[in-house]
């Protein structure tokens, strides 16, 4: 293998060329990172509280309780 084979090789190592390796690594980062918000945020509003329920509530345990 020759010189300019080798130095190629380097170049797409992760250990020799560290400028493009850090700059792939911070886009992956940011793009797990944008993955695990968009999924959080979509997950919240797919299960998001739908309001009141209506609710049985028995007249003698109201604040003011009313008896027969």
């Amino acid at each position: 293998m020759d010189q300019a084979q080798e130095n190629d090789f380097r170049e797409k190592d992760v250990a020799y060329n560290w400028v493009n390796s850090s700059v792939f690594l911070f886009y992956l980062q940011v793009f797990c990172i944008m993955a695990f918000l968009l999924g959080g945020c979509y997950s919240l509003y797919t299960k998001r509280y739908e309001g009141k329920p209506k609710v049985n509530v028995p007249p003698n345990t109201l604040y003011t309780p009313q008896y027969k």
